[in-house]
């Protein structure tokens, strides 16, 4: 709440300052604030102040601030300039963010920018942008001080005064041999403590978690949340050392997967412009009307086959809703579950069974536990105890199914490379209503019309 309202406040003052053409004010305000908070603005304008907010913003920090835009947001921006600007604009930063920077821009414009930039940092960047971005090897940071396991701990310690600067989140150093394969780390801790004699292979620790470039960023982040790192070596699967992983690009990554969840539940792009063009987003936002257009059609289907039966028992259709409700409720419950388990590794292929008929248990049970509630109100309300029998048999069927279609359907929509979090809700929304409204209804043709 915090942070809403400082944007917010910060957003208010930028726009006073464009009102009154306050400029010397708005770039010292610009200068003043931390790049995060520049990109949060940005975010936040619409996108006539977003350019002229640009224009203001000093050359120096541009690309720490394109660093920490969303995608749309950065596209848009960095696409107004120069291919020899971004260069120079993202020369300071990391390999790992030059290169989410350029991944998300046309092809053709990010070999611009590519070629606009020293070979020193052409090289650098395009080790990353060798691997995807969903793996280990697209997400790390080339900068890695590295040393010898026969030299001393005092050796060490003197280079490491020569460096110029230290690579952010410098916990570690990686120990390698002549053809740089990895061997161990060398903790700061360890280093300074040491006897300035004492050989690093003496001191370095062999236990650390290797990453392999190709690993997926899932797993790179269970591996930092069970290890409690702060940075994590990245090699080839000869063992050859290729980079590190910081604790901040797993920070990063699960924002991004937060955002990804949030914004795939309503079928939206987990990168979408606020103030993006109308016309675009409404678009982007059409396909996921249609899709929920297309089967709420299939449950007003199944509806209309029992049409006549309402007509006869108008309470049908006073309760229709709740066995509908209930059933994507629990549906949802086992589906976020299992969702969860997934990005955690926590599900998969040797347990799914297993979550599956636990999922159904517990809709059995709860179906139960419902069922005797709402048959109860609903003889009462109705005067019609056949009519709550009706309803409570078809609530346990209902949540049994939504147990095992909200458990099943995440784990074989990810076994067919589809985004769970994307198709998940729809389709189990879908065999709710449908099982929901056949079952009640169609038990209600048996038996009370």
């Amino acid at each position: 709440m915090a942070k809403n309202n400082r944007n917010q406040e910060l957003l208010r003052d930028i726009q006073a300052y464009l009102e009154s053409n306050s400029i010397r004010e708005l770039r010292e305000l610009l200068a003043a604030i931390h790049p995060s908070e520049v990109a949060d603005v940005l975010e936040s304008s619409a996108k006539a102040d977003r350019h002229e907010i640009w224009a203001h913003i000093d050359s120096n920090v541009e690309g720490e601030i394109l660093s920490y835009a969303n995608t749309a947001v950065r596209n848009s921006l960095v696409q107004q300039m120069e291919p020899a600007e971004v260069a120079s604009a993202t020369n300071l930063l990391d390999s790992d963010d030059v290169a989410d920077i350029l991944q998300d821009l046309p092809e053709e414009v990010a070999d611009e920018i590519l070629l606009s930039m020293d070979e020193q940092n052409r090289q650098r960047v395009s080790v990353v942008l060798n691997f995807p971005s969903d793996t280990a090897g697209g997400l790390m940071n080339v900068d890695a001080v590295t040393v010898r396991s026969d030299v001393d701990a005092d050796v060490v310690l003197r280079y490491l005064r020569r460096l110029k600067a230290m690579p952010d989140n410098f916990d570690q150093l990686f120990v390698v041999d002549r053809g740089d394969v990895f061997l161990g780390v060398l903790p700061l801790t360890s280093l300074v403590l040491a006897k300035p004699r004492a050989k690093i292979k003496d001191i370095m620790a062999t236990d650390q978690p290797v990453i392999w470039a190709d690993s997926d960023i899932r797993e790179v982040v269970t591996i930092f949340e069970q290890r409690d790192l702060i940075s994590s070596p990245v090699t080839d699967r000869d063992g050859k050392l290729l980079g590190r992983i910081t604790i901040d690009d797993v920070v990063d990554v699960i924002r991004e997967q937060s955002d990804h969840s949030l914004m795939m539940a309503g079928g939206l792009d987990d990168e979408s412009d606020v103030f993006a063009p109308i016309l675009i987003t409404t678009r982007q936002r059409s396909l996921w009307l249609a899709v929920n257009l297309g089967t709420a059609l299939s449950a007003a289907w199944v509806i209309g086959l029992f049409e006549a039966t309402i007509k006869e028992l108008v309470a049908l259709a006073v309760l229709m809703p709740i066995v509908a409700s209930m059933g994507g409720i629990a549906g949802n419950q086992s589906l976020t579950i299992v969702l969860r388990g997934l990005v955690l590794g926590h599900v998969g292929d040797t347990n799914a069974r297993a979550v599956i008929w636990h999922e159904v248990g517990v809709g059995i049970l709860n179906g139960f536990i419902w069922a005797t509630v709402v048959a109860a109100v609903s003889a009462l309300w109705f005067d019609n105890f056949g009519l709550g029998l009706v309803i409570g048999c078809a609530m346990v069927l209902n949540l049994a199914t939504a147990g095992l279609f909200g458990a099943a359907i995440p784990i074989l929509l990810k076994k067919m490379n589809i985004d769970p979090a994307l198709a998940g809700g729809v389709v189990l929304t879908t065999v709710t209503d449908i099982v929901g409204f056949l079952a009640f209804l169609g038990l209600a043709s048996q038996f009370l019309v």
